[in-house]
């Protein structure tokens, strides 16, 4: 992962933080020239296709140069940051950023801590946890200056008539806090954090803050411009929606993965979509009664938790339903464990990470999993590894309103599980019209491995379990 340039000079490479992947987005650097590190100290923040990662520097040293200024996207195998292990000052004829026009006094190490609490365990393969990755270094030099998306640049280019010049803290002042996903939004809109008001605990900057800055106050009226002798001509009405017509964003990172692998799925596995309405009115009954049931106290008890349960016996009844297409041997590979996959909406794109095992996980230990899942990926902390090895996938398009749909396999998947809105809804029950609570389930498969008759049935099993919740323990 290293190379010698000199004597005491060690490049620190863009490892594969992905298994398989190809490139990585710097997105924060977290040292700059002149910064000491030391073995195991988080460097910068790097955005792969699958999740964000702190990268931690495997030795002691000086940081002589950084190849890349965040925002630049580099293959696997590319130095990033050279570091002098013998200690000495970085070489004055090699800057890795260029200078602001008036350089910023040096900042007291003390007015540079990393928030408590705030930082991130790094998940790099190889290095385990630093424990110093929740401090930062003393500020040595002068500060990079803000750089603003290309895309964000453009636009209010068009709309001041003249580029934003970038802002630098004022002599003496410290670097704004922030955690690095609100930096990374931050510098997506455009935002000079030194201009944020921040309202979170000991003056960090929230991304509701940067939001708040946003707003079309900040962009001036244009001046009206008078000539003699000139005709008043009354100013055009503003735009209803944005005064920008358009707005070009990079596909990059989570969302150009998922767009890669949808694309090659949807071109590749023929698939077929069922769909079926059931009544899960017990269902709901039950998961209220589990709730106050004291072996699932402090866990997330929701119908959520029982679909997945009722996905999990279906594939017990139907075990060929759990395989995969290979394409390179033509064979259908069966599996005989479940990696029970969860579709989850954040703020990088939509990712899938899955629970190992989760066919021989009980309801209490499948509840913990489902709940540890969902906060992690909220907290866009998901690793790489979470999202690798799922079989097959649970898509709850519910939460959104929707009744139903047609989901998409991940790709090396034979089934999705489509859950759509739960709704009270007038049902015939035992003779007679009554207010029940109704959903739809869609079921997408590939029909090279998996038939119709497969695919109904397990459909019809899920189905069946919602409804009648003592399956669970017929079935089982």
């Amino acid at each position: 992962m290293t190379t010698m340039t000199d004597a005491s000079v060690r490049e620190f490479k863009m490892p594969d933080v992905g298994e398989g992947l190809t490139e990585a987005e710097i997105l924060t650097w977290y040292v700059k020239p002149g910064d000491t590190v030391t073995d195991g100290q988080v460097v910068c923040e790097v955005e792969t296709a699958k999740a964000a990662v702190e990268l931690p520097i495997p030795y002691d040293g000086v940081v002589r140069e950084l190849r890349f200024p965040a925002g630049t996207t580099v293959d696997v195998g590319t130095a990033i940051i050279a570091v002098d292990v013998a200690g000495g000052a970085p070489a004055a004829a090699e800057p890795a950023v260029a200078e602001p026009a008036t350089a910023e006094p040096p900042v007291p190490a003390e007015t540079e801590p990393k928030p408590a609490g705030s930082g991130r365990q790094p998940v790099l393969v190889g290095y385990g946890v630093a424990t110093s990755s929740t401090k930062r270094r003393p500020r040595k030099g002068p500060e990079v200056p803000f750089q603003q998306a290309p895309a964000v640049v453009a636009v209010q280019t068009e709309l001041n008539g003249h580029a934003p010049a970038p802002t630098a803290p004022a002599a003496g002042q410290s670097r704004p806090l922030a955690k690095p996903p609100v930096r990374k939004l931050a510098k997506d809109l455009g935002v000079d954090l030194a201009t944020v008001i921040p309202s979170g605990p000991d003056g960090i900057i929230t991304r509701e803050d940067v939001h708040a800055a946003v707003t079309p106050t900040e962009v001036p009226a244009p001046a009206p411009v008078t000539q003699a002798p000139a005709q008043v001509v009354p100013a055009a009405p503003a735009a209803s929606y944005d005064a920008a017509r358009e707005t070009r964003v990079p596909v990059k990172g989570v969302r150009k993965a998922t767009a890669q692998a949808m694309v090659g799925s949807a071109f590749t596995a023929p698939h077929v979509t069922e769909f079926v309405t059931v009544d899960v009115t017990r269902t709901l009954k039950l998961v209220e009664e589990l709730k106050q049931d004291k072996d699932l106290q402090g866990l997330r008890v929701n119908p959520l938790l029982l679909i997945a349960k009722a996905l999990l016996v279906a594939i017990k009844r139907h075990p060929d339903i759990n395989a995969s297409w290979d394409e390179a041997n033509q064979e259908i590979v069966v599996k005989h464990y479940v990696n029970l996959g969860i579709a989850a909406a954040t703020p990088r794109g939509l990712i899938v990470p899955n629970i190992k095992d989760a066919h021989v996980k009980t309801l209490p230990q499948l509840a913990e999993s489902l709940g540890e899942l969902v906060a992690t990926a909220k907290e866009g902390r998901t690793s790489p590894a979470a999202m690798q090895g799922g079989t097959v996938t649970i898509t709850n398009v519910g939460v959104f309103g929707v009744d139903t749909g047609t989901p998409i396999l991940p790709p090396g998947e034979s089934a999705i599980l489509a859950v759509g809105a739960i709704r009270l809804q007038p049902w015939v029950h035992k003779g007679k019209v009554k207010p029940r609570q109704v959903t739809t389930l869609a079921l997408s498969f590939d029909h090279r491995l998996v038939d119709g008759e497969l695919g109904s049935k397990v459909l019809a099993d899920v189905a069946a379990i919602l409804e009648q919740p003592k399956k669970l323990i017929t079935w089982a």
